[in-house]
């Protein structure tokens, strides 16, 4: 996934990036409406964060111009102003969804992860690897037809492994996904949740569908028998 970032405060402009970056999407940063505008007309991105108050172009601006150009992405906003009218005139001018500051991280990445489920973009919305199928939107993992019942931190495991299926994912790109970015969260409480995920979902496989990656994290197995 491909997302451009516009925020005129250098500190956290910064840490959006870094903590996108970790969850393996390429990302551009601007910090001003103008560059954003640009940006966006001749590259194409699945997401666009915008800053409302930005230097020559406000977000509200930026958005209103992208869509009559032909933007079919997502655009979430960023804003200090938590006034519902404020907040009525950027939906209503096309953005998807907002977010008011101070940003809490793991609400920010939660807030892209969703639009980036959206069906019109390319992030499937029914995944389907070996006998599984997990359906993003009604949070349901079937095996055999059969659903299996899973709490919420054991689907946000299969749902990051599932959409990155064939990557090697790290613990800290893992735990970021489950907990959140002010979370601190040890090996072992990953570790566990690997476990009773594995114990629900892998019946009597020899091997078990989560293939630990040693030093490094997890991913899917490629071959599951």
């Amino acid at each position: 996934m491909k997302i451009l970032i516009a925020e005129d405060d250098d500190r956290l402009r910064k840490n959006i990036v870094h903590m996108i970056k970790r969850e393996i999407h390429q990302v551009e940063a601007v910090d001003n409406g103008q560059d954003a505008l640009d940006y966006a007309q001749y590259n194409e991105y699945d997401l666009l964060i915008l800053d409302w108050m930005m230097p020559k172009l406000s977000g509200i601006d930026v958005c209103k111009e992208v869509r009559k150009r032909g933007y079919t992405g997502g655009i979430l906003m960023l804003t200090a102003r938590d006034d519902t009218a404020d907040i009525i005139q950027g939906l209503d001018i096309g953005a998807d969804d907002y977010l008011v500051k101070p940003v809490k991280m793991e609400e920010l990445l939660a807030r892209v992860r969703a639009l980036l489920r959206r069906k019109d973009k390319p992030i499937e919305q029914v995944i389907q690897v070996e006998g599984f199928l997990l359906q993003l939107d009604s949070r349901i993992l079937l095996r055999n037809n059969e659903a299996i019942e899973l709490t919420k931190k054991e689907f946000l495991l299969l749902e990051y492994l599932f959409i990155n299926k064939g990557r090697v994912l790290t613990r800290d790109q893992i735990s970021l996904h489950i907990w959140g970015y002010d979370q601190d969260i040890s090996n072992n409480a990953l570790d566990a949740l690997v476990k009773l995920v594995r114990k629900k979902i892998d019946e009597n496989k020899r091997k078990s569908i989560i293939q630990n990656v040693r030093g490094i994290g997890y991913k899917l197995r490629d071959s599951y028998v």
